[in-house]
């Protein structure tokens, strides 16, 4: 078990009024250090390894330019990977190997966290499927299949967005569906290799800069089968993510999260204190945690919780100051809270000293708090 306690590159800072201490990565590579975006688990199975998003103001922006960095906790050590500058929220970890892959242009890469090693291409879209057309994404995320061969993409590019697979094996992509509209966060199920959840998104039209908002969000596509909406009527929600399971699949609205019986419809809600941005569960959704705000926009103030639901009892993990600047609106600063390292650790993003940081909280001390 990894102690945080112990690094030198952590350190300590405890809630005055919870009582609840978590351990900033006050060690830096780069100004701006950040957690994954909360689909994406950052640290590998056995603990050794975190890695998170870095980012230099002015350059880049969330859409792209951010590059990685890792923690190996066993030697008590920090680095920073230049060439693995990423598109969006494209980062993905091998759980039992600790290899990061992201996507840079219509390819995705990958790199191992001892820094002897180098990056390697994965796999790409073909060139004659893009056909010289201006390229702006390959993955909102970067999930792989339940059997670990295939890595999803929702690339956009043109005037389209084209859902389909791409193998880890760098044989050739699968076409699943072209859309005229943006939709995006596409997921692989953790348990159906052929079962993929993704979003209807905001849409601004790139001739006529006319805004299309969403209609209906939440949606599912299976392998060989045209997509459909995952309630039976147009529901606008938020920040949606696979239950553990593969049977659910959960989504943020007001202040409640929503558990979703995918063959069902039924839909259980789980109330949160206040407004809920994003949320994560445990493999067994006993545990919560979730970030809000009052009014968002990029930098905003906001606060990140955990909820035993064994207990019915909450307890404020952090309260962030808003970041102004380049700095709060560019690199999408959200603190994305979610369970890693099998569920022993929460990981999200910070503002608690005035710049932007990355914080591991011990789900264990937090279970305690709230039993």
């Amino acid at each position: 078990m990894i102690d945080l306690s112990a690094s030198k590159l952590f350190s300590p800072w405890t809630h005055p009024e919870t009582g609840v201490t978590i351990y900033l990565l006050t060690q830096k590579v780069a100004p701006v250090q950040e957690a994954f975006y909360f689909v994406n688990d950052s640290m590998s199975q056995n603990g050794r390894y975190l890695w998170f998003y870095c980012a230099f103001p002015p350059s880049g922006s969330a859409a792209s330019g951010r590059t990685l960095g890792v923690v190996d906790f066993e030697h008590d050590e920090l680095q920073r990977f230049p060439e693995t500058q990423f598109q969006s929220g494209s980062p993905y970890v091998d759980a039992d190997t600790g290899v990061a892959y992201w996507s840079s242009g219509p390819a995705i890469w990958r790199r191992g966290p001892d820094p002897d090693t180098a990056a390697e291409r994965v796999n790409a879209l073909p060139e004659d499927l893009i056909q010289n057309r201006p390229f702006s994404r390959l993955a909102t995320h970067l999930t792989r299949s339940a059997d670990g061969r295939e890595f999803f993409v929702d690339a956009a590019f043109g005037l389209q967005w084209v859902f389909g697979t791409l193998p880890v094996d760098g044989g050739d992509f699968q076409l699943w569906q072209r859309f005229d509209r943006n939709h995006n966060h596409a997921q692989f199920s953790p348990t159906d290799p052929d079962l993929v959840l993704f979003a209807q998104e905001n849409h601004s039209d790139p001739i006529t800069g006319l805004r299309f908002r969403i209609e209906d969000r939440m949606w599912l596509i299976r392998r060989g089968a045209p997509a459909h909406p995952v309630f039976a009527t147009p529901t606008r929600v938020t920040h949606e993510w696979w239950d553990a399971g593969g049977k659910h699949v959960w989504c943020v609205w007001g202040d409640e999260a929503w558990r979703t019986d995918i063959n069902s419809g039924e839909v259980e809600k789980v109330a949160w204190p206040s407004h809920c941005w994003h949320a994560h569960t445990t493999v067994d959704n006993r545990y919560v945690v979730a970030d809000s705000n009052e009014r968002f926009y990029r930098g905003c103030p906001s606060t990140v919780g955990f909820l035993n639901r064994e207990s019915g009892q909450h307890v404020e993990i952090v309260s962030n100051p808003g970041m102004g600047g380049i700095t709060g609106s560019q690199y999408h600063i959200d603190p994305h809270p979610r369970f890693c390292g099998t569920d022993a650790f929460v990981v999200f993003t910070t503002t608690i000293r005035g710049e932007v940081d990355l914080a591991v909280a011990r789900t264990a001390d937090l279970v305690a708090r709230t039993s």
